[in-house]
């Protein structure tokens, strides 16, 4: 196999090609330069994928192009096609993507594996809800387009849809646990998750659209004191 014939397999594939001895190749220094600033195939998914999330945050989702994207990644068409196929995959790996990261986070900290205390689990589920990383206005702003857009594209509702009721169920595991461990009579575990997940979407929305009338320390606030009113001998 020719040196630039195989650099450029690498170029667009992100992989180190090999003879047929299966050992990579010798190469100048030159080659080996370029070789440096060849990313990973996974890496380069995931820089389409966070200038998706930028494009949709500024543009919106329904005006997205594939032109777009590459643009705003500094990539071509053709590496973005070599990943994705297509724009509409494109799309649906992207709400994979911010929809396992987000419920991820909290079902981690909900199984608690690292938090023994419930009422510290408590806490620690209000700080990842309302840190930075979820919300960042980028971030709010993709996961609402997607949610109004699931009405007329049920694909959305899918991918969604098994990290959403895990994380429901984890929830309700919490509360269940909570409920049993305080002794608070007539909670109903089921009926507190559903409440809570509402006020959650809802003060996420807020911060989104009424970032000078909400803030985020007002928003926890208004959370942690629904947690308070259901469990008061675990958060203070």
């Amino acid at each position: 196999m020719g040196e630039v014939f195989r650099l450029l397999i690498e170029i667009l594939t992100g992989e180190h090609m090999s003879d047929a001895s299966g050992l990579v190749a010798s190469e100048p220094v030159g080659a080996a330069l370029k070789r440096r600033q060849i990313r990973p195939k996974a890496e380069r998914r995931q820089q389409l994928i966070d200038s998706t999330i930028r494009c949709i945050a500024q543009r919106g989702l329904s005006s997205i192009t594939m032109q777009m994207v590459t643009r705003e990644a500094g990539l071509s068409v053709g590496i973005a096609n070599l990943h994705f196929q297509s724009k509409d995959n494109l799309l649906k790996e992207t709400l994979r993507f911010v929809a396992e990261e987000y419920h991820g986070g909290q079902i981690e900290i909900m199984e608690g594996s690292d938090i023994p205390d419930l009422g510290d689990r408590l806490d620690a589920l209000l700080d990842f809800q309302f840190g930075r990383g979820v919300t960042q206005r980028q971030k709010m702003s993709v996961w609402f387009a997607y949610y109004g857009e699931a009405g007329a594209r049920p694909v959305y509702q899918k991918i969604v849809a098994t990290s959403d009721r895990l994380a429901a169920q984890k929830l309700e595991a919490l509360f269940a646990e909570i409920i049993k461990e305080g002794g608070y009579a007539g909670s109903d575990a089921r009926e507190l998750a559903i409440g809570y997940s509402a006020l959650i979407d809802g003060l996420h929305l807020g911060l989104l659209v009424t970032p000078r009338e909400l803030s985020k320390r007002c928003a926890r606030a208004v959370a942690k004191d629904f947690l308070r009113r259901a469990f008061p001998f675990h958060i203070q």
